[in-house]
């Protein structure tokens, strides 16, 4: 039987073992490939440093000017030495007034924010306990999964907006008078605008909420649809630590120095029965946000370390010079042995 000589050499080229060359598996395709010299090192640290250092003063100036007040209120606002028993009784009066002098002037709008400490709104289950389909479609008001043991009321009928986020929504109460004339708090658009129009239906309205046995916080206008319902929209965005702030309102109006700031609290909600802790914030503003000196530092601190690098590589490149290597013994500047047939 004889072989024809096409065929013999499809077997041999099967058989051979010599890798088959390309660009692509021996990584030789068009890239950047720098030479780390001690110029470009150095060039790189002080640009780095050049441009870090200015962003993070400018950051701690901004952080700096931010006037913000912090009024804890838990402990004086109960009278009582059984505080669980005195936040539970709902027969009993809990306006507390507090007065707050300002120290510097504050330019509105200041944003007034509710402050709570030991409150784990991260747990698993606790941010688990909520059903999104119900909260941005009218016809899922029945799907109650995950919502347990906030789920349904007593008859059977399911609850809107159901689960543990909700059912604890914040309830204390803040109303300021500025010099003794009333100040009026703006509480439009404290909520984020992408969550009111994606994840809160305008067509859902509460129903059967808050009418159980035991009362976790606020209560709902049950004419208003979800979207509307802004302190329930804020509340609703979970904290990643335990110590957080949300945002309850705006004053548009400005703040003078040693003006008196007089806040009648409503001190409804239950922190006592686990050793957490409330209070009062009023902040202004700046390009940066509110007062946050982290980033200043960071920033500083991360521009002074690379140009503290490249002054030592200065430094070693002058006391102890070294002679580059050349850069065609490199192996992609190499002739590639694969071309050479």
């Amino acid at each position: 039987m004889s072989v024809s000589g096409s065929e013999t050499d499809s077997v041999a080229s099967r058989r051979s073992k010599k890798p088959k060359y390309s660009k692509f598996t021996q990584q030789e395709l068009p890239a950047c490939k720098p030479l780390l010299t001690p110029g470009i090192v150095i060039g790189a640290f002080s640009l780095i440093g050049i441009v870090f250092v200015p962003i993070g003063l400018a950051s701690l100036s901004a952080s700096q000017d931010i006037v913000e007040l912090i009024d804890r209120y838990d402990a004086e606002c109960v009278s009582a030495n059984d505080k669980v028993g005195f936040i539970q009784d709902t027969k009993t009066d809990k306006a507390c007034t507090r007065k707050i002098t300002v120290p510097k002037p504050m330019k509105g709008p200041i944003h007034i924010y509710y402050q709570l400490e030991n409150f784990y709104q991260n747990h698993r289950r606790y941010v688990k306990s909520r059903n999104d389909k119900q909260l941005r479609l009218k016809e899922a008001a029945s799907m109650i999964t995950n919502c347990e043991p906030e789920a349904t009321s007593q008859d059977g009928a399911p609850i809107v907006p159901c689960g543990l986020i909700a059912w604890s929504l914040f309830n204390d109460t803040y109303s300021f008078s500025l010099n003794k004339k009333a100040v009026e708090v703006n509480k439009k658009n404290i909520a984020w605008d992408s969550d009111k129009n994606t994840k809160f239906g305008s067509d859902v309205f509460p129903s059967n909420f808050q009418k159980g046995g035991l009362i976790g916080g606020a209560k709902l206008n049950e004419k208003l649809p979800l979207s509307q319902q802004e302190d329930l929209i804020v509340w609703m965005r979970t904290a990643a630590l335990p110590t957080f702030r949300k945002l309850y309102g705006r004053i548009e109006t400005d703040i003078m120095a040693s003006d008196e700031i007089t806040v009648v609290i409503q001190n409804n909600y239950n922190t006592y029965s686990f050793g957490g802790t409330k209070a009062l914030v009023l902040s202004t503003t700046s390009w940066i946000g509110g007062r946050n000196n982290f980033i200043g530092v960071a920033y500083v601190a991360i521009g002074g370390i690379c140009l503290l690098l490249a002054m030592g590589f200065v430094v070693l490149y002058v006391l102890k010079p070294r002679t580059l290597g050349d850069p065609s013994y490199l192996s992609w500047n190499k002739e590639n042995p694969y071309n050479s047939n």
